[in-house]
C-alpha cells in the first residue's frame, strides 16, 4: 500500500482500503477485482466450481473457454469439411455435423498433416520420426503443475509397449519462463528421458514453439496429451485445437476436460473425477489407457480409432470454439439484465 499511496495518492489508497481488498499493508489485485466486477466466471465449468471455494463470499459463474475454429483447423481437415459443410466457417455449430464424413476422409487429412509435421520435426530437430508410428503430442508452456514429463515416469514399460503392440514416438513443444526452474528442470527431463530411451522410442522437442508452428502438432500427431495437476489447471485450450483437427486427447480430468471427454468417443481419461489420486496413480492410469485401449486400437482398430477422430470434431469442435463462448458472454455476463 506504500506502493499505491505513492502513485496514487492518500485519497484514492484511501478509497481502495475501503474495498477490503487491503490487508496486512498488500493491495491484493484479485480482490479488488472481484469487488468491482459486475459479473464473475471461471473459464471452465470446474474452474467456477473450484474458484466458489477459494472465494465464497462471490458469485462465481462459469463460461468455458473456446478456440478461434478458422485459424487453428488445418488445410487438410480444413478441405474436408469445406467439401461437406461450408458454412462451418461462419457457423461452428455445423462442425456437429462432422459426425457424417466417411472416416477415410477425416483419415486422409489426418495422414497429409502428420507427413508434414514429420518432415517440419525432421527440418527443425533432426530426428527422424515414422509417418505410421503412433505418434503422442505435448505442448504448453513449461511449467512443473503441466507435468510434461509423466510420461516418462516408467520407461520400461514405454518401451515394452512399443515392442509388444505397436512403436511410439513423441513430439514436445513449448517454453519455460526464463525464471521458472521447475519448468526449465521439465524440459531438461524430457531430453534426459530421450537419451535414456536411446532413440527406441523416440522423442523430438520443437523449441522457438510459436502460433505458426503449433497447428503442424495438433493436427500432426494421433493423440494429445494433458497431464496437469488437478486442480491447478483453469482451462487449457490446445486440447480444443487438436480436437478441432481430428486428434482426440488422453488427458487428466481437470478443466474443459471434464466437460469435454467422453471416454472412447471423443479421447480418453486418466484417472477418475471423484478420486483423488497421487502422481503415481495417474501415471499407472495412463499408462493403462495406452496398453490396454488407445494403442490396440490404433494398430488393430483403425477404423474405430478415426471414428473416435471425427467424434472429436464433432462434439468437442462445435462446442469448445470462440463463436459459442462470445454468445454466451453475450448472453450472460455482457447484457446480463438485473434479476
Amino acid at each position: 500500500m506504500s506502493l499505491v499511496r505513492q502513485v496514487l495518492g492518500e485519497e484514492r489508497a484511501v478509497a481502495l482500503e475501503r474495498t477490503k481488498a487491503a490487508s496486512g499493508g498488500i493491495l491484493n489485485m484479485t480482490y479488488l477485482a472481484l469487488f468491482a466486477a459486475r459479473y464473475i466466471n471461471g473459464v471452465a465449468m470446474h474452474h467456477g466450481e473450484v474458484s466458489r471455494g477459494l472465494f465464497p463470499d462471490y458469485p462465481v459463474r462459469a463460461i468455458a473457454n473456446g478456440v478461434h475454429a478458422a485459424t487453428w483447423v488445418t488445410p487438410p481437415i480444413a478441405s474436408v469439411l469445406d467439401n461437406h459443410m461450408p458454412e462451418w466457417r461462419r457457423d461452428n455449430l455445423y462442425l456437429r455435423y462432422a459426425v457424417g464424413i466417411p472416416v477415410r476422409e477425416i483419415r486422409d487429412a489426418h495422414v497429409t498433416a502428420k507427413t508434414t509435421l514429420i518432415a517440419e520435426v525432421r527440418r527443425r530437430t533432426g530426428v527422424e520420426l515414422s509417418d505410421t508410428a503412433f505418434t503422442i503430442g505435448f505442448a504448453r508452456r513449461a511449467t512443473g503443475y503441466k507435468r510434461a514429463d509423466l510420461v516418462f515416469s516408467n520407461l520400461e514399460r514405454l518401451l515394452q509397449m512399443d515392442r509388444q503392440i505397436g512403436p511410439i514416438q513423441l513430439v514436445f513443444g513449448g517454453k519455460a519462463h526464463p525464471h521458472d526452474e521447475g519448468g526449465r528442470t521439465v524440459i531438461r527431463r524430457i531430453f534426459e528421458a530421450a537419451k535414456n530411451l536411446g532413440g527406441a522410442v523416440p522423442v523430438a522437442y520443437l523449441e522457438d514453439f510459436d502460433w505458426q508452428l503449433a497447428p503442424l502438432l495438433y493436427s500432426g500427431v494421433d493423440l494429445w496429451l494433458n497431464t496437469p495437476r488437478r486442480p491447478h489447471e483453469a482451462s487449457g485450450t490446445s486440447g480444443m485445437k487438436a480436437a478441432l483437427n481430428g486428434v482426440p486427447s488422453l488427458s487428466v480430468l481437470d478443466g474443459w476436460w471434464l466437460e469435454g471427454c467422453f471416454d472412447g468417443v471423443t479421447g480418453w481419461a486418466i484417472g477418475h473425477a471423484e478420486i483423488a489420486e497421487t502422481e503415481q496413480q495417474e501415471s499407472a492410469s495412463l499408462y493403462d489407457k495406452l496398453e490396454q485401449t488407445i494403442l490396440p486400437m490404433f494398430y488393430g482398430r483403425p477404423t474405430a480409432y478415426a471414428e473416435v477422430m471425427r467424434s472429436a470434431i464433432a462434439v468437442n469442435g462445435s462446442f469448445f470454439n470462440s463463436q459459442r463462448m462470445l454468445s454466451q458472454y453475450q448472453a450472460n455476463a455482457y447484457f446480463q439484465r438485473p434479476d
